[in-house]
């Protein structure tokens, strides 16, 4: 029953990987990009993370859903892949939004064609 959260986390970050995959959106879009911004941001909410422990403001509780396994004083085996899907989430809707946002800001021809798509006699492109 301990691995339940740590086991949800890991399914809920390969459902975001799943996502990534069919639009190309982050990792499957710019691998060594994406995998340098998923260890920077996941490096930093550690850090973020360990001085808030060190200030007392970050406790830990037990739940029977952890794994109780401590990486440090308060920071159990969960929190870094939380972290990381965190980031990975972040970045994956970020990166979604600005392609809807891109698409939706397109100029627009005729019977709601993308410009682009729009031939010379406004048929669509076909010339038909």
């Amino acid at each position: 029953m301990g691995l339940i959260y740590l086991l949800a986390l890991l399914g809920s970050a390969a459902c975001m990987l799943l996502i990534d995959f069919r639009h190309r959106l982050f990792l499957f879009r710019r691998p060594r990009a994406a995998a340098l911004v998923l260890l920077l941001g996941t490096v930093f909410f550690l850090l973020w993370d360990v001085a808030g422990i060190g200030l007392g403001i970050f406790l830990s509780g037990e739940s029977r859903l952890d794994t109780g396994i401590m990486l440090g004083p308060e920071m159990p085996l969960e929190e870094p892949v939380f972290l990381m899907f965190l980031v990975l989430c972040t970045m994956v809707v970020y990166t979604g939004a600005v392609r809807v946002l891109t698409h939706l800001r397109r100029p627009r021809g005729p019977r709601g064609a993308p410009a682009a798509e729009v031939g010379a006699d406004g048929t669509g492109g076909s010339g038909r």
